[in-house]
């Protein structure tokens, strides 16, 4: 499912009125450890179905984490995560939306 999202930049909103924050989606796994930036997060796929995906990660060290996102259009998704970041609890809902090719201000994907 999230490798046919639309590649470029996107705008990340939560639910809970953080500032937004943009990310280069360029594989669309960039929208799943969105808590975890570590490279060597080792994952497992719960679920992948053409308008949704549920992943769940383990970082050795930093926690852990599932993400669930389901695609609206190619350019548009909500996503649901949980887990464990630096020995603290986070929970978050958040839309994310295409809003133009990736620039330097841009997150690099993780």
């Amino acid at each position: 499912m999230l490798n046919g999202l639309a590649k470029g930049e996107w705008t990340l909103k939560q639910r809970d009125g953080s500032p937004e924050r943009k990310i280069c989606v360029r594989s669309g796994e960039e929208l799943i450890q969105l808590r975890h930036n570590d490279p060597d997060c080792s994952r497992f796929v719960v679920e992948d179905e053409p308008s949704k995906v549920t992943i769940q990660y383990t970082c050795p060290g930093n926690g852990y984490g599932r993400t669930n996102i389901r695609r609206e259009t190619n350019s548009l998704v909500q996503i649901e995560s949980q887990g464990i970041a630096s020995g603290l609890p986070f929970e978050f809902a958040a839309e994310a939306r295409r809003t133009g090719p990736c620039c330097k201000s841009a997150e690099a994907p993780s």
